[in-house]
């Protein structure tokens, strides 16, 4: 058992639901104290004290190490929000077009416990990191739900074989006789607040948790636990270790979010406006990441006959309708309009069925532009973050 720990005793911390479970833990509090050149503060049952601590720069917690942190500094750069570092070992940054805004590197979990600490304002993890280390805290705010990277489920996972072989759903695990207070279901998990979150909010009563360090999907074949609670992407290395995902048994859909602290957005000088900045560049780049611009020319006697013969198109109405312009020529000496350009927004998986249809009704010409912003009048997010802020 070098690898994993036994349940949960009473030297731990860890803050769990109401004791409906066959897990011991302590309900002590802790108290610390984060400091630095700028900034003292206090946290009390990780809870921030209230105070927003004066400085002027804006910081915003990046991933570190791996493919998230990769995949972060790319969405920045495509939204012209690059991020400059001297040395690549130094943990703190610049973004040149934000310049009130200081980057700091960190691991995913502690940029969430440094949002609460009020040593960040703004950050970019997953929604499964969120989840589990910000334990529901009303500080923490999404700004940004959807930045399409980081897919990925926690899941709980079974064997294929043995006492598992038949069951294929989580009611079927929890209407096992074989649970009781003597020998409790024992589930292998790095998320120790939403494992048991999700097994009380599902009536599995007789349940025990087990922290691991190396890989989960080891513990069941070793004897060490019945099921394992992870994150999951293709779910090919839960196949390649004859484990499976049951029917219910998916605790959160996570991808990576932008997130930041209430108390910054509303006390700290240019964060909310700073915020907006982010959001509407991020906003504008994701919308357009999947349409393409599509310019084609058409006959017609006049702009509304040649817009009525588009519309009749299902997959060529655009993002509002589409753009008619005359086509203009000199002819036996005076200026005049055979042709009409038409401008359309079509989704990339719709784009050659479009081209097809542009075809079918006089359409020649058609060229074929990737975009790479959409900026609307103004962006929901920010009027959902406004009201979220009472503001």
């Amino acid at each position: 058992m070098s690898q994993f720990s036994s349940a949960f005793t009473a030297a731990s911390s860890v803050s769990l639901p109401p004791p409906s479970f066959n897990v011991s833990v302590s309900k002590r509090s802790f108290i610390y104290c984060c400091s630095s050149p700028q900034s003292r503060t206090t946290v009390v049952n990780g809870k921030f004290d209230g105070k927003i601590f004066e400085r002027d720069e804006i910081r915003f917690g990046l991933p570190s190490k791996g493919r998230m942190a990769g995949d972060t500094l790319d969405l920045l750069k495509d939204c012209q929000l690059s991020v400059k570092q001297v040395n690549p070992r130094q943990y703190v940054a610049q973004i040149p077009q934000l310049s009130n805004v200081e980057v700091w590197f960190q691991r995913p979990k502690d940029i969430v416990r440094k949002l609460l600490s009020g040593d960040l304002d703004l950050g970019i993890v997953g929604l499964d990191t969120v989840s589990e280390y910000g334990r529901g805290d009303e500080d923490l705010i999404i700004v940004h739900d959807a930045l399409k990277y980081g897919d990925c489920r926690l899941s709980l996972a079974i064997p294929k074989y043995g006492i598992f072989e038949n069951i294929n759903s989580l009611k079927e695990l929890a209407q096992m006789p074989r649970w009781t207070i003597d020998r409790p279901l024992r589930v292998a998990t790095g998320f120790t607040y939403l494992g048991p979150k999700f097994m009380q909010e599902n009536g599995l009563k007789h349940v025990i948790f087990s922290t691991a360090d190396g890989a989960l999907e080891a513990a069941p074949a070793m004897g060490i636990a019945d099921a394992i609670l992870d994150l999951v992407s293709s779910g090919t290395t839960l196949r390649e270790n004859n484990l499976k995902e049951i029917e219910g048994g998916v605790v959160l859909e996570s991808q990576a979010v932008l997130v930041a602290s209430r108390k910054a957005l509303i006390q700290r000088k240019g964060a909310l406006d700073t915020t907006h900045e982010i959001l509407e560049r991020f906003e504008a780049h994701l919308r357009a990441a999947d349409q393409f611009m599509v310019t084609a020319n058409m006959r017609g006697s006049s702009a509304k006959e040649v817009a009525e013969r588009v519309l009749s198109q299902p997959s060529l109405s655009g993002l509002q309708g589409p753009t008619v312009s005359p086509v203009l020529c000199k002819r036996d000496g005076k200026v005049a309009a055979d042709y009409y350009a038409i401008v359309i927004c079509v989704p990339k998986k719709a784009l050659y069925k479009s081209v097809q249809q542009l075809r079918a009704i006089g359409g020649s010409g058609v060229l074929i532009s990737p975009l790479t912003y959409i900026f609307d009048e103004e962006t929901p997010r920010w009027r959902e973050l406004l009201s979220k802020l009472g503001l």
